[in-house]
């Protein structure tokens, strides 16, 4: 066989191999994608209190690998640095992948933990978002609107410990700071660009 028959011959079986390849990939786009229903909802069980970990009962905890944010479904831990949590009066905790998520279910909690409400907690945390340190959430300062992006990848609140910090980091990043008082409805509303709700 000649040197240039065996050249055709690897464009020719190159050829057939790419088309084939092809020819899968395009017979598996043409599948259908699962139809899920858009009513699909998470449900975030509350972590009950381990006296092993070592902490007071009404100390902050780790944020479990494991845990799901009662409102969006996200797991907390896995951008610690916006993981927000509370405590029930029975010592369990319930943790949410940001501040903004904390006060979505401050504002709503059976829609998003059915059978509790804002009785039930004894205390709510977010992390100051300089230190790392966990907050009193209704004393925090928030900043809305800086360029700063959460765990979804929108606006949210940076909280901080103290209003300096937080007029300092508004100041290089854009945004005003807030009381948790402040955090309205209409103001939470603006900022959950989620696509499925609990409602």
């Amino acid at each position: 066989m000649t040197q240039s028959r065996r050249t055709v011959l690897r464009l020719g079986l190159g050829a057939l191999a790419a088309s084939a390849c092809a020819g899968t990939v395009l017979a598996l786009r043409r599948r259908p994608a699962p139809d899920l229903p858009s009513d699909l909802c998470i449900t975030a069980p509350a972590w009950p209190y381990d006296p092993q970990a070592g902490l007071p009962a009404q100390a902050p905890r780790r944020v479990p690998a494991e845990a799901r944010c009662p409102v969006c479904g996200m797991f907390p831990a896995r951008q610690p640095r916006w993981a927000a949590q509370l405590r029930y009066l029975d010592d369990s905790a319930q943790f949410f992948d940001s501040p903004l998520t904390l006060a979505l279910w401050w504002q709503a909690p059976t829609r998003y933990s059915p059978g509790r409400q804002q009785t039930d907690v004894a205390a709510l945390w977010v992390q100051d978002f300089a230190s790392g340190r966990w907050l009193d959430a209704t004393q925090a300062h928030y900043v809305h609107g800086s360029r700063e992006r959460g765990p979804m990848r929108n606006g949210n609140l940076p909280p901080f410990g103290d209003s300096a910090t937080a007029q300092v980091f508004a100041k290089a990043n854009g945004g005003r700071v807030l009381s948790w008082r402040e955090l309205d409805a209409e103001l939470l509303r603006a900022l959950d660009t989620r696509i499925h709700d609990h409602a």
